[in-house]
């Protein structure tokens, strides 16, 4: 019995020995533990360190589309419209007939004119034969010389009248040329204004129809007159580096967002400030082989003036955009995550230009944004965690020259 009694008690006893010794090693490494649980929970992301580089100075405009010449074809003679010559919306060359005005009365005064000549050139040759009479009589004193002078007087007036209906005849030729209607320009015909049998007024001036010019085309914006001046600033004093050849580039986006595949450069900047909107008008022209940019459309042109020293970008899929305003996430010194709310400038090809709201050095998260929330402990992935440095802008390499031609 007692045998059996000390069996049962040591199997008791060694159990809550290995227990004990259990909890003993795992008293002795409790950091540990919490190092390993803190390791397992961190999310790993992908971010970016900012640093200050040369960044293209933007300004996005909208603006509207014009023809870079536009002629209105006005009747030049009173008659009525016999027919139209062209088909209208298509392209016509610089000559080419556009109407037809019947030319009976202007040809029957064509024909009065020419009589009045006739009758002018008698009665100028008849003046002329009474001074060649009168020189030899003049001489022998059988006339006064008064008479003489009256007579070489009304030669010369008789001289005269003929010029004054030649340029008459020249005046009615211009008028029965003027009853064919013919486009002063080339280009994009618009719809008549006019139908047959309408009559049409040189003294009004009827418009018949307008023609324009659309390839290249201008699109003129209007920037207020202070950022004009606060970029002329900058320029001044070295903060905005301009090109070497001078030349403003521009890109356009038409209504929906799409981007027009040829860009275009400033032609034109008006020195003088609008009294009534305080802004400045612009001018740039642009290629239109196609036809595709169309007078009056609305459009949204980007400026592409010089680029801006010491400035900052980011990634676009580092960016979230809410009612409230732009915000990133950025890893703090302790390796949780940081909502930053920034202010946004242009976007130069896949990044956001920022004008507020990050410092260079700030690592910025690039990847799993909308499972990240503030205080979120991550881990920064090994690769590539910097923008380019101030020698190398991002609208220098090649990806991202392709981008920003979009």
């Amino acid at each position: 019995m007692p045998v059996l009694k000390y069996l049962k008690l040591s199997s008791c006893i060694i159990p809550l020995i290995l227990l004990a010794c259990q909890a003993t090693d795992n008293k002795d490494t409790p950091s540990q533990t919490q190092s390993a649980q803190a390791a397992s929970q961190a999310m790993t992301v992908q971010a970016v360190t900012v640093r200050e580089h040369n960044v293209p100075n933007i300004i996005e405009l909208p603006g509207r589309v014009e023809p870079v010449r536009q002629a209105e074809v006005r009747a030049r003679v009173t008659g009525i419209v016999q027919e139209r010559l062209y088909e209208e919306g298509t392209d016509v060359t610089k000559g080419q007939a556009l109407f037809s005005i019947d030319p009976r009365e202007v040809k029957a005064n064509l024909a009065q004119v020419k009589a009045s000549l006739q009758r002018a050139e008698a009665t100028a040759a008849n003046a002329q034969a009474v001074v060649d009479r009168f020189e030899n009589l003049v001489e022998l004193q059988a006339i006064s010389q008064q008479e003489y002078d009256s007579a070489v007087a009304a030669s010369r007036e008789a001289d005269a009248s003929v010029i004054q209906i030649k340029a008459q005849i020249d005046a009615a030729n211009l008028q029965v040329g003027y009853t064919t209607v013919r486009a002063p320009i080339a280009g994009r015909a618009r719809r008549a204004n006019v139908t047959e049998g309408a009559l049409v007024s040189a003294g009004e001036a009827t418009l018949m129809t307008q023609i324009e010019q659309l390839d290249p085309v201008y699109v003129t914006v209007a920037q207020s007159s202070s950022k004009v001046l606060e970029v002329r600033r900058a320029i001044a004093d070295g903060t905005i580096e301009v090109d070497e050849n001078g030349q403003t580039k521009v890109e356009l986006f038409f209504a929906d967002g799409t981007p027009y595949s040829e860009p275009g450069y400033v032609d034109f900047l008006d020195f003088s400030v609008n009294q009534t909107t305080g802004t400045v008008n612009l001018r740039a022209e642009f290629p239109n082989p196609d036809n595709i940019l169309l007078p009056g459309e609305f459009v949204h042109a980007r400026f592409y003036v010089g680029s801006r020293r010491n400035g900052l970008s980011v990634p676009q899929s580092a960016v979230s955009i809410a009612e409230s305003g732009a915000s990133v996430f950025v890893v703090d010194t302790t390796g949780k995550v940081e909502a930053k709310p920034i202010k946004l400038g242009p976007m130069d090809g896949q990044e956001w230009v920022i004008e507020t709201g990050l410092s260079a050095g700030d690592q910025v998260i690039t990847s799993n944004i909308q499972q990240l929330r503030p205080g979120t402990l991550v881990e920064v992935s090994s690769g590539p965690s910097s923008m380019p440095s101030s020698q190398e802008s991002p609208s220098q390499t090649p990806d991202s020259a392709k981008n920003g031609n979009r």
